[in-house]
């Protein structure tokens, strides 16, 4: 049940870098910067993929393991990338930022994507 609520979790949470990632791209070329808006989806982002990542770690104690060992360090890049933007950027703004929350953003979407490849079936 864990390793079904898990990668359900991950499909999420591709969608959800993806849709960060365009939202931060549009801004950019409309020569904006990050809204209040955008901080609170960030912030539902990063629960998203800290509760996606507790639910795997109860899996793999519970005995499921995913095919490939790098699922775990794809894991933990991506619940770091947002919060690694934010410390980088010391919390600024402004137009610069929302380009570099949209690369971080498409980044987490590609390791996310390689998180499910490694992933495999979880077999317990």
């Amino acid at each position: 049940m864990l390793t079904f609520i898990h990668g359900r979790l991950a499909l999420s949470a591709v969608m959800f870098a993806l849709a960060l990632g365009i939202w931060a791209a549009w801004d950019y070329f409309r020569g904006r910067g990050i809204s209040s808006s955008y901080w609170g989806a960030l912030i539902v982002g990063e629960i998203l993929m800290l509760g996606q990542g507790s639910v795997g770690v109860l899996a793999a104690l519970g005995g499921a393991r995913p095919a490939d060992l790098l699922h775990f360090l794809y894991g933990a890049l991506v619940a770091l990338g947002w919060p690694a933007v934010y410390v980088y950027t010391n919390a600024r703004a402004t137009r610069r930022e929302a380009a570099l929350y949209a690369l971080a953003s498409f980044f987490i979407f590609g390791l996310a994507i390689r998180g499910i490849m490694t992933g495999g079936a979880l077999a317990p």
